[in-house]
C-alpha cells in the first residue's frame, strides 16, 4: 500500500481453524486488500499492526500501521500509514524482538 493512503477502514476476519487473522482493509479510493495479522502491540503508549498482504506470497515485506479505536463504535478502528521513518525502523525492530523464536528475520 502507498504511503499516500493513510486511513483505512477494517473488517475483522478470524479463521478460527487455522488459528490466523484476517483483516480486510479499504483505502479511500475504495480498493480492498486483504493481510495476515502477524502481530498487534503497544509502543510508546499508541498500538501498532503489523500486517502481510495475503494474496501476495512473492512479497514478504511486513506493514506497521497505527491503530486508532474509534470513540462511538469499540468494533471500529482506522489503521494510519506511519510517516516517521525513524518510528517504522523502531517498531520493525520491536516487531523482531517479540516474534523472533516465530520468524526467520534477514537483516
Amino acid at each position: 500500500m502507498d504511503d499516500e493512503k493513510d486511513l483505512f477502514n477494517s473488517t475483522d476476519d478470524e479463521d478460527s481453524d487455522e488459528d490466523l487473522s484476517c483483516i480486510s482493509l479499504t483505502d479511500e479510493n475504495g480498493n480492498e486488500t486483504h493481510f495476515e495479522v502477524l502481530d498487534y502491540f503497544d509502543y510508546n503508549e499508541k498500538e501498532y499492526v503489523v500486517l502481510l498482504p495475503y494474496e501476495d506470497e512473492e512479497n514478504d515485506e511486513v506493514i506497521i500501521l497505527n491503530v486508532v479505536h474509534s470513540d462511538d463504535d469499540e468494533e471500529f478502528e482506522e489503521y494510519n500509514a506511519i510517516e516517521d521513518e525513524q518510528l517504522l525502523y523502531a517498531l520493525f525492530d520491536e516487531f523482531k524482538k517479540r516474534n523472533a523464536d516465530q520468524f526467520d528475520f534477514a537483516d
